[in-house]
């Protein structure tokens, strides 16, 4: 879904425009990048699955709905589907059936799996604190968390709009 006709003059970035944006895609990259490294090499995890065990243990019993699951996680059903395979093959997560929706299930973290996570947990939140918060001032911190809502809730609402716009594409991109 293109927001700007075909036709039109694109709207170039300014100098300024073009430094924040190029400073700021350039933080992400290299700071995703160092997270998942120390993370795959404390724990022997990856980022996408570290962000499902923790969100599975922070759920009432531990236990959520698989296409919750994938809405909590920014991630696609099939994806996650694969990623919650992998995790049941570690004992880490169980699938079980949902008995009011036979083609629903539910994601259980395990006692084995939570173990894992909070062993993961503090290396990973050291690695946070030290590639983000440790060299912003607080009010950087503040701003930080202003800015990164408004772009969440703005890309939410995006995509949100464009499922609706084209629900059989939506589905498709989601099916397994």
């Amino acid at each position: 879904m293109l927001s700007v006709e075909a036709s039109a003059e694109p709207r170039w970035l300014n100098d300024d425009e073009q430094r924040a944006w190029r400073a700021f895609i350039d933080a992400i990259r290299l700071f995703t990048g160092e997270i998942e490294r120390e993370l795959q090499h404390d724990s022997g995890l990856n980022h996408a699955y570290y962000q499902i065990l923790v969100t599975l243990s922070e759920t009432p019993g531990r236990t959520v709905r698989m296409s919750d699951l994938a809405e909590l996680t920014l991630t696609s059903r099939s994806r996650l589907s694969h990623a919650v395979a992998r995790l049941e093959e570690a004992g880490w997560v169980e699938r079980r059936s949902c008995p009011s929706d036979k083609r629903g299930a539910f994601a259980f973290l395990t006692d084995t799996g939570m173990a894992v996570l909070e062993e993961a947990a503090r290396g990973h939140v050291e690695a946070v604190r030290r590639n983000l918060f440790d060299v912003l001032s607080p009010c950087q911190v503040q701003q930080l968390g202003e800015i990164s809502s408004v772009l969440r809730d703005a890309l939410r609402a995006a995509s949100l709009t464009c499922r609706e716009a084209q629900p059989e594409a939506a589905a498709d991109l989601a099916a397994p």
